[in-house]
């Protein structure tokens, strides 16, 4: 069996004697201001169209920052530990390089391939001096990884800045659709509202719609990733249950992309309205929520207030349709509890077909014989007021509310 055993890589460069190293690093040191200036020269002339920002003391903070990752570097390869650890620059400037391109909307790509060219001419001034302190060539090989790996750390630095600077631009977003969102849901606005909402929406780059219709969602997990319900689409996550608001929600394709995206949620989407009634779409995608949790609308699933016009209209108003069939269903009350589901069923069947005994027969899956048998009784029980028009309709309102509420059972054809 080979024993195994652990390599260390040497260093070329720890093997330069001590005084070539010194020598490099005064030299070097020496020339870092004139290198800096050339290395900004250098990317001004490439990138013509770079902003220039100034410290405190009105010097370019780019050259500033150049100047002293130069420095820095300088001073990790004449120190006695070299290789050990990695050079690090304070992160004040080149940080605040990755958050300028973050806040202005750039990518990084241009700012990497800058440092990318201040390497190279670092790289060659410092082949220069090595030639005339006579460092061998191993040494100098080792120098350019090392420039790349630090290249590597001012980097990451950029990239930190950068995302800190997207964070605070998403959060400053999302603040701000948040304020557009509480005045569409505010009815009575102060002063002009369209100008109002115009201001604001233009504030996130989004265009006044002319209808829109409102969502309410609940979360399937209470650690839930926010849906990707697309562009142009304004999604509020911080409240309990999730508002969003859709613009021209008829529009071709709106719905399947919705679909697609809310796929593992549930909740209501409002009617759609004219933006200065985005409160009332609101509104009704609340009440749908509440029948849901109630087990009154179907759950797991994202619903259209649309598509459920009926139940909206008859279960939300619950007192006074509770008040009415009270007064309406008063002759069923001495008849027992399932007989007087029957007739009503028959009642409802009735009401609705608007036909005779075999139609309702049909309907209710019965003999034609029982539905004459029990329209002699619903006759003896209401009388004369069976025939008032106003009387029907509350009669036939207040039997269909019962059977949303699956009091009555539903022999409608599917």
């Amino acid at each position: 069996m080979t024993a195994s055993r652990t390599v260390t890589a040497r260093s070329a460069w720890r093997d330069v004697p001590r005084h070539q190293v010194l020598r490099f690093a005064e030299i070097a040191m020496a020339e870092a201001p004139a290198l800096a200036e050339h290395i900004m020269s250098e990317i001004r002339r490439e990138y013509p169209h770079l902003p220039v920002f100034f410290d405190d003391s009105g010097a370019p903070k780019g050259l500033v920052g150049v100047r002293r990752a130069i420095e820095v570097f300088v001073q990790h390869l004449a120190h006695a530990d070299y290789p050990q650890g990695r050079p690090t620059v304070p992160p004040g400037v080149f940080q605040e390089f990755g958050r300028g391109e973050g806040l202005h909307g750039r990518s990084l790509d241009s700012l990497q391939a800058i440092y990318r060219l201040g390497v190279r001419l670092a790289w060659r001034c410092f082949a220069d001096i090595g030639q005339r302190v006579d460092i061998p060539p191993p040494a100098m090989y080792e120098l350019v990884d090392a420039g790349y790996e630090y290249l590597d750390g001012l980097v990451d630095q950029s990239v930190r800045g950068y995302a800190e600077a997207a964070a605070r631009q998403a959060g400053e977003l999302l603040r701000l659709q948040r304020r557009l969102m509480e005045l569409l849901f505010t009815e009575q606005h102060r002063g002009d509202p369209a100008e109002a909402l115009a201001e604001r929406a233009a504030r996130i780059g989004w265009p006044l719609p002319e209808k829109v219709a409102v969502g309410v969602l609940l979360r399937p997990a209470r650690e839930a990733v926010a849906p990707a319900v697309g562009q142009g689409v304004l999604l509020d996550m911080e409240y309990e249950q999730p508002r969003m608001v859709i613009p021209e929600p008829t529009a071709a394709g709106r719905s399947e992309l919705l679909h697609r995206a809310l796929a593992g949620w549930s909740g209501a989407i409002g009617p759609p309205v004219a933006l200065a009634d985005a409160a009332k779409s609101l509104r009704w995608a609340e009440a749908a929520l509440d029948l849901m949790e109630r087990k009154l609308l179907p759950a797991g699933e994202v619903l259209y207030c649309t598509e459920h016009t009926e139940a909206l209209v008859l279960l939300q108003p619950e007192e006074l349709v509770d008040d009415l069939a009270l007064r309406c269903l008063a002759p069923l009350a001495h008849c027992g509890p399932t007989h007087g589901r029957r007739l009503a069923e028959t009642l409802l069947a009735w009401l609705e077909t608007r036909g005779g005994a075999p139609e309702v027969a049909a309907r209710l899956g019965v003999h034609p014989q029982t539905v004459r048998y029990r329209l002699r009784q619903i006759r003896e029980l209401w009388g004369d007021e069976i025939d008032h028009p106003d009387r029907r309709f509350e009669l036939e309102l207040v039997l269909r509310a019962q059977r949303l509420r699956g009091a009555l059972g539903d022999p409608r054809p599917r």
